[in-house]
């Protein structure tokens, strides 16, 4: 049994045409389109997550352009693994080398996996030096604390004086949360 194209179309905001995408997803053989309209940054798309659970064996899921699913690198290896190991191939009509169906496709893909490995294992590398530096230069990571070693005791001299933990929390100008917690700890200390 021959698998099914199926179509995946995503417009932003901007005022791209969706029309023409969907056209060219059918021209080029679609028999399903799925579709949505958010920005490529957006985390949710419901749409593209029920269009890679759609998918079956022997389909091939096709997009007018690489930009229309995947927001990185990183991203587009992460779609494409998935669609690999259920045996769907993909195809880019904008761009003929990224096509899985081929063995050239497949190439590029291997590659494109690569660079992105490549990027993350570099960010990573640079992160872990900015850390590094920031240690030696006795800079610790987060923002700094807020609650001082003086207010802590003052929190705990106006709790010890019998004033309520809502009063006190407004007075120190902190939430009855933080509050109750500097007590708590202060209480299990002893």
């Amino acid at each position: 049994m021959d698998g099914k194209i199926i179509g995946y179309a995503r417009v932003s905001s901007t005022g791209q045409d969706y029309d023409t995408q969907v056209e060219r997803l059918k021209a080029a053989g679609a028999t399903k389109v799925f579709n949505e309209k958010q920005s490529g940054l957006d985390r949710e798309r419901p749409e593209l997550a029920r269009c890679l659970e759609y998918v079956r064996e022997g389909d091939t899921l096709v997009v007018t352009k690489l930009d229309r699913l995947a927001r990185s690198a990183g991203h587009l290896h992460e779609i494409v693994e998935g669609l690999n190991a259920k045996g769907v191939g993909f195809k880019v009509l904008d761009d003929a080398s990224l096509d899985t169906t081929t063995r050239t496709g497949k190439l590029v893909f291997g590659i494109l996996a690569s660079i992105a490995e490549f990027e993350t294992a570099l960010r990573r590398e640079r992160q872990m030096e900015g850390i590094a530096r920031a240690k030696a230069a006795g800079r610790t990571g987060g923002r700094p604390a807020l609650v001082t070693p003086e207010i802590k005791a003052e929190i705990v001299k106006l709790s010890a004086d019998g004033m309520s933990i809502r009063k006190v929390a407004a007075h120190v100008s902190f939430s009855k949360a933080t509050v109750q917690k500097i007590l708590a700890a202060v209480t299990s200390q002893t």
